[in-house]
């Protein structure tokens, strides 16, 4: 097995949806079989954008591409992918970060490996950019963020340093890095209500919310996020809201939610508020998922949230 990059691009002719599979020609198959069950890293080639390298995930498995002579389906293991805390740059200190597009000088060469679409990576040229990509202390870093000595981290405490591949699979890591891109992509600000609420310290109160659960084949990509509230992100994972087909329509479960919280907890003009970059927007397919298996569904007995506020 071996690991590989992977090029992507958001206008590409191919069908590629980084969290969900990755469309290719004959001429990569050996390699890309070759991967089956490793990890890939994902590259932004120069033409289509700033990027370089944003994103891990791991191939689970190749078909055939129905109706498509010659084309292939890389499908990309579930809760595998993993958007890059910081994307990686092409070039650090002038140098590739790729040990086959480096010249023996250490200029970056230019025509054949660097054109292909699949490259085959050394586990060296992995472990690196996925360090630099997500860093060993990404916890620390968002603990930290706005109380720089918080209760849960003694004094002169050491970030333990874990494997690049646990770190990768370590729920409580993605978790973090999943909460930190979301955040970031709505601006802090609530995608329902479109207020940017910050408590006294200037920590965001904005929850980062999956919209298909990760127990649920849901990915930790942008896509599968929405930036909520924690009232609105409770409702949410309990369907008493969701978004329409048009991807913008906010759905409320009017027989369960009284109009006056309607009218205190959702924007007035009942739409979603977008991401600045339009390719961090939900996607369709998994705000399809959240209506036909969880918005309207029965709530379980308990108080809500909005009991007995005024």
């Amino acid at each position: 097995m071996t690991k590989l990059v992977l090029l992507n691009k958001s206008d590409s002719i191919y069908e590629d949806e980084p969290d969900v599979v990755y469309d290719f020609p004959r001429a990569y198959l050996k390699a890309v079989q070759e991967a089956v069950g490793e990890w890939i890293v994902y590259y932004e080639p120069v033409k289509a954008g700033p990027r370089g390298y944003f994103a891990v995930a791991k191939i689970e498995r190749i078909i055939p591409k129905p109706g498509a002579q010659g084309r292939f389906l890389a499908m990309i293991e579930p809760g595998s992918f993993l958007p890059f805390d910081r994307e990686v740059p092409r070039l650090l200190d002038g140098r590739p970060m790729e040990v086959a597009l480096t010249e023996p000088d250490g200029t970056p060469k230019k025509g054949g490996a660097v054109q292909l679409a699949v490259r085959r990576l050394p586990e060296a040229d992995f472990a690196r950019i996925v360090n630099f990509g997500l860093p060993q202390d990404l916890e620390r870093v968002e603990a930290t963020r706005y109380d720089p000595q918080p209760a849960e981290l003694d004094e002169g405490a050491e970030v333990f340093e874990r494997p690049v591949l646990e770190r990768l699979t370590r729920r409580p890591y993605r978790e973090v890095a999943f909460r930190r891109k979301v955040r970031e992509a709505y601006g802090y600000r609530c995608a329902m209500s479109g207020l940017m609420l910050r408590n006294g310290g200037g920590r965001p109160e904005v929850q980062a919310a999956h919209i298909r659960p990760v127990e649920s084949q849901g990915s930790d990509s942008v896509r599968n996020g929405l930036a909520l509230s924690g009232t609105l992100h409770w409702m949410f994972d309990r369907g008493l809201i969701s978004v329409a087909d048009d991807c913008k329509t906010i759905l409320v479960s009017h027989n369960k939610v009284p109009g006056d919280v309607v009218g205190r907890l959702l924007a007035a003009d009942g739409k979603l508020v977008r991401p600045g970059d339009p390719r961090n927007a939900p996607h369709p397919e998994n705000l399809r998922w959240h209506r036909e298996n969880v918005f309207g569904r029965s709530l379980p007995e308990g108080p809500t949230p909005w009991d007995g506020q005024g």
